[in-house]
């Protein structure tokens, strides 16, 4: 069996944590007797430089045909092109369901005992698809004048707006991947997190239609939190929660919180799902400053290029890959800084460790 994966290595630490996830997943292929064809594409300042678009039509034309890719972290330049490539790219694909597992391993630096959760993020909506009116302008006047008129609400002259858009399609299509995913998992309780105290009727809505999702899915249990009150649950009792589904800013926040729970963002998996594809990444950002010297650590890659494999039905390869990091990280002997500052391995030496226990 062969599988076409696009492969986006992106900016900075993504090349060198890419390279290190292709390797092992070269070598769990091999144990396992299947085959990656490797489809490599540019996005991000690489993809400026060498195509004069920081997100290529061809990367998205292979994207769409192969209809998986693992990608590693993009930087979006300042001041110029999308506001974000990232959302650009999860957009133009309708990858509206992003999972962010949060798993605590042994030998990971964590004030905790166990923690296993999953984060269910809205990928298109919200903030992310928000529309800004700035200060000053023509149109931010006109809606300053307009609710004014309209609501009898006053906003200051200098103010700047966003608009979060929340619509009921968007939040009955996560809500229902939420609950698939926790059934498909052996997952128990799914719990919604909103600001449906203030925002009564966009985080509101949402609130409302996880619920009406929820009476539809009675074998696993529902519940909802207030945002700010999530927050402090997570820190103070995370074994209370299992999945979590969010609207798109909230579960960009709490899944970084959920990172630093388990070790951090070099530990943290993702995966951007869509009814056509799938494309699989670390959390974490491109880190240019750390970016050609072999010290970043690539388990959050290769964890997401597992979620990968799990995703095209190879479950055992996903299994054995993952448990090779679960036991490279255990031992502590060949990880990278983050996880052991004293005499610390580089990327490649990791991966090559990762190998190594794959074909024990």
């Amino acid at each position: 069996m062969t599988y076409n994966v696009t492969l986006i290595p992106g900016d900075g630490i993504g090349l060198e944590v890419t390279a290190a996830a292709r390797r092992c997943v070269d070598a769990v292929a091999e144990l396992f007797d299947f085959d990656i064809a490797w489809d490599e594409r540019r996005a991000g300042e690489e993809a400026q430089k060498e195509c004069g678009s920081l997100l290529p039509k061809e990367t998205l034309s292979s994207i769409k045909k192969n209809k998986v890719a693992l990608k590693g972290p993009i930087t979006t330049p300042v001041g110029e092109g999308f506001r974000s490539i990232n959302v650009e790219l999860r957009q133009s694909l309708d990858l509206y369901a992003n999972v962010r597992p949060a798993r605590l391993y042994d030998g990971t630096a964590s004030l905790y005992s166990s923690i296993d959760l999953v984060v269910i993020r809205e990928n298109i909506e919200d903030l992310y698809a928000g529309i800004e009116f700035d200060k000053g302008a023509k149109d931010t006047k006109e809606l300053i004048a307009f609710v004014g008129k309209h609501l009898g609400k006053k906003i200051r002259e200098d103010s700047a707006i966003a608009l979060k858009p929340i619509s009921a399609f968007g939040s009955r299509r996560i809500s229902e991947f939420a609950f698939r995913y926790a059934a498909d998992n052996r997952r128990k309780k799914v719990t919604a997190v909103h600001k449906a105290n203030i925002m009564k009727f966009a985080d509101g809505l949402f609130l409302k239609t996880a619920t009406e999702v929820a009476a539809r899915h009675p074998k696993i249990e529902f519940e909802d939190r207030i945002v700010d009150n999530m927050c402090m649950q997570l820190v103070m009792k995370p074994e209370l929660y299992d999945v979590i589904l969010c609207p798109n800013l909230y579960g960009d926040i709490l899944s970084d919180l959920c990172s630093g729970l388990i070790g951090g963002l070099g530990l943290a998996p993702s995966a951007n799902i869509g009814e056509k594809g799938a494309v699989f990444e670390p959390i974490h950002g491109s880190a240019p400053k750390h970016a050609g010297k072999n010290v970043a650590n690539p388990s959050a890659c290769i964890l997401s290029a597992a979620m990968m494999l799990q995703h095209l039905g190879e479950k055992g390869a996903a299994s054995a890959l993952e448990q090779a990091v679960i036991r490279v990280i255990r031992e502590r002997k060949v990880v990278t800084y983050d996880l052991k500052p004293k005499t610390p391995a580089g990327t490649r030496e990791m991966a090559a460790e990762i190998v190594k226990k794959l074909r024990k």
